[in-house]
């Protein structure tokens, strides 16, 4: 099976961002991501047994409060991806490397190189994106300024079945 742990982004955050994917997939004619408002944690991965993950995902949620961020603006890697920009708070950033430092221990997980180093917190808009199509959808979105105050209060694990990405289980931080 495939998997992705995420933290779901809740409230008028996500409502702003899903009407924004909407509005955008349809005026521009992309393609749509198949997750909801998230934060990636760790990117898809194969693993056979996920009982380690489950018990150190659930033990990290019980000893650890939830933290904040904030999201505003937007941003982009390359031109190919345009995201919405997460500013975490400290205790965000120190949840998000121990959570990701348990998970390097368990045997069997691959990572990918864009996975080592700092964590970029983002919500992506759309990705996969061609130069032409980049500059219009960048001017687009940034009609529309946006601020949230959100919680990183969850760490889900999502997934891939015949139907997308579905939450396996969801674990809430103190």
């Amino acid at each position: 099976m495939l998997y992705l742990i995420v933290c779901l982004i809740n409230g008028n955050a996500k409502d702003f961002h899903h009407h924004l994917v909407e509005d955008v997939c349809q005026r521009f004619n992309v393609k749509r991501q198949r997750l909801q408002s998230h934060i990636t944690l760790k990117a898809p991965f194969k693993i056979k047994d996920l009982t380690q993950i489950e018990e150190i995902t659930e033990t990290f949620c019980l000893n650890h409060k939830a933290s904040s961020f904030t999201m505003s603006g937007y941003n982009h890697f390359n031109e190919k991806v345009i995201y919405m920009d997460i500013h975490p708070s400290v205790d965000t950033i120190k949840n998000c490397e121990e959570y990701k430092n348990l998970l390097r221990n368990i045997e069997g997980i691959e990572w990918k190189r864009n996975e080592s180093g700092r964590h970029k917190f983002h919500c992506t808009i759309v990705s996969k994106l061609n130069k032409n199509i980049y500059k219009d959808i960048w001017t687009y979105v940034n009609q529309y300024p946006y601020s949230f105050d959100c919680s990183f209060d969850n760490i889900t694990i999502m997934v891939l079945d015949k139907d997308g990405w579905n939450v396996k289980k969801s674990y809430k931080l103190q």
